[in-house]
Formats: structure tokens, sequence, C-alpha cells
């Protein structure tokens, strides 16, 4: 007699392959969303990928906020998709709230409230949470745990929001300007812990109009403008591309005369200032090593090289044909 065979494994394990690849953490596809005559977004689409950080960069009023929104279902698209771990936003709404925690720019307490009593009320909630008390250690704040709100200095507060926003357990982590207003200090102090969310395998989307805080700490970053994703790549790559030169600054004693600056063969622009030579060119490393052997040349002493490559806001002002501006637009809607 065959023995039967049980073709049912409860017990899949960490090592077996699935048939399919795991969703997506956060999937957008045509997401649009009109206040009056205004188009906030404008058939917006991306995916982030589990255990990334992605972010959305912009100025005020590029539709960042607004799209942030209508993934955590505080708003109503107008039109678009929205899909969290492969469960469509508009049928499984509750079931995505367990998934999901967030930290908006307008978060608010009670002013007698206290961190302590918050996380307590919050973890309440749902049905697995952290332990108020190993959250107030992880964020610092034990030792303001059982202070009012309203005695919280803005960094407290901005990790108190964080802490918050971890309470259930969440496997994505939805930051709407996490660090706008803090002094760098506590900025630091944030990222640090974006990090470590990140590091213990949660998806993290958030948006800035941080140049330098979304090429340090993003993945992936989706350049927005006037409502609509421009381009959406790794910050490294996004750089590789801009078309920008690069800009060398050299210093020597004496200072090079202009006929050996205009020998060099990869300049394209040379001013000299306070600070030596600014030299822009599309090949830093050949004019590098061009500037060692003609300085030596001419029996000039090397004091300083500073190489500045192409930064994100060289791609952006590229892509849009706008200059970088942090504050808001006319008409816009962040």
């Amino acid at each position: 007699m065959r023995k039967a065979v049980n073709r049912t494994r409860p017990d899949i394990g960490a090592d077996d392959k699935p048939d399919r690849p795991p969703a997506a953490a956060v999937s957008v596809a045509g997401l649009r969303k009109r206040y009056g005559v205004t188009e906030a977004v404008c058939g917006v689409s991306f995916e982030v990928e589990a255990g990334r950080i992605f972010g959305l960069l912009g100025p005020n009023g590029a539709g960042k906020t607004t799209t942030l929104e209508c993934i955590l279902g505080l708003r109503q698209p107008d039109g678009g998709s929205i899909q969290i771990n492969g469960l469509d936003l508009r049928t499984h709404a509750t079931q995505v709230k367990l998934l999901v925690g967030a930290q908006l720019q307008a978060a608010t307490l009670q002013d007698k409230i206290t961190p302590r009593q918050a996380l307590d009320l919050f973890g309440s909630f749902y049905p697995r949470s952290f332990a108020s008390d190993e959250l107030l250690g992880r964020f610092d704040l034990e030792a303001n745990a059982d202070f009012p709100f309203a005695t919280l200095s803005g960094g407290q507060r901005h990790r108190l929001f964080l802490a918050l926003a971890l309470i259930n357990r969440p496997t994505l982590l939805v930051l709407d300007e996490p660090t706008a207003g803090l002094d760098p200090q506590a900025r630091r102090k944030l990222r640090t812990l974006i990090r470590e969310m990140r590091a213990e395998g949660r998806t993290v989307l958030l948006s800035t109009h941080d140049l330098e805080e979304a090429g340090q700490l993003c993945d992936q970053i989706a350049i927005m403008d006037g409502g609509r994703i421009i381009v959406a790549a790794p910050p490294a790559e996004l750089i590789s591309r801009a078309q920008a030169p690069a800009r060398v600054i050299v210093r020597t004693v004496p200072p090079l005369a202009s006929a050996v600056v205009d020998s060099l063969p990869d300049v394209v622009g040379a001013v000299y200032g306070n600070c030596g030579w600014i030299l822009d060119t599309p090949a830093p490393n050949r004019l590098l090593a061009d500037l060692v052997r003609r300085a030596d040349e001419a029996g000039a002493e090397l004091l300083d090289v500073e190489l500045h490559r192409p930064s994100l806001e060289d791609v952006f002002i590229e892509l849009t044909g706008h200059p970088w501006s942090g504050g808001g637009e006319p008409g816009g809607v962040s």
C-alpha cells in the first residue's frame, strides 16, 4: 500500500523560497488628488521595496504631504490605487492600519499628558504593541517619561512622536518632514533612529525638502515637483546623471599663473578668488592629475585641493528647469 503524502506545509521556514516575489511594501499607481481647481497630486506612481528608506523629495507645495495622507487613508484620492504589502487600501483599510505607523507634521498631544501615558494609551488601541518602558528607553525619554507634554523640548517631542509611530510594531513607517525645525544635534539623533528602523527590517517612507537629509538618509529618492514625480532612483545614481560640471578649488604657493590654468585641457570655467583657483570640469580625475603635474613644473606648492561633485540641487534644477526653493509655491499644496 502506498503511503499517503501530506502535501500541506504549515511549517515553511525562512530558507524556503516563495513561488512569487514578495509584494512591495508600498505600491502607488496613478494617484490623483484635487483641491478645487488645484491638482495637488497628478498621476503619481512609485513602489517602495521592503526594508528600505524611500524619500519623497521636493519643495513645499510639491504634493508630498498630500501623497502621504492618501497612503495613510487620511484623504480620499480622486483616482489611482494604493497597496500596502499587497493589500488594497480601499478594500483592506482595517488590516492596513495594523501594518502602518505614522508621524505627521501637524502632530500634537494634550498639554498635560506624559510620554508614558501617551504610549500606554496608543498601545491599548492595538492587539500587539511595544511596552511603553521599552520605547521610553530606546528613544531616550526615560528622564522625561512622567513630565507633561507641554514641557518637552522640540527634539523630545519628535522622538516621542516617532516612538508613538512605532508602538503597534508596524512593518511600514510613514514620516512627514520628520526632522523639520530641529537643531542639528536633534536632527542627527532622529536620523540615527530612522536608520535603526531600517536595520530592523522595517520600511520607511518619508517626505522632506532637505536635500542633505535626502542624500544621506534615503536608499531611493523620488523627486516631486508640481504634484508629479519627475524621477526616482538612488541618490548616487541621480547625482551621476547630472550634467553640471564638477568643481575643483586649488590653492598653491605661489598661485598658479593664468597661463598655466588656461593650458589645462579639461577646464570649462576658471575664476581666481580668495580661496584660490575655482575650476569647473567635466573630468575631475584627469584635471587633478594634470594639476599636480603642472604645479610641480611651475615650482608651486599645493596647499589645499577641494573637489565638489554635482549635488541633488543641480539634479533638481536640470530636471525641472527652475531653482530649488524650500519655501512654498504660489497656490501650491504641500
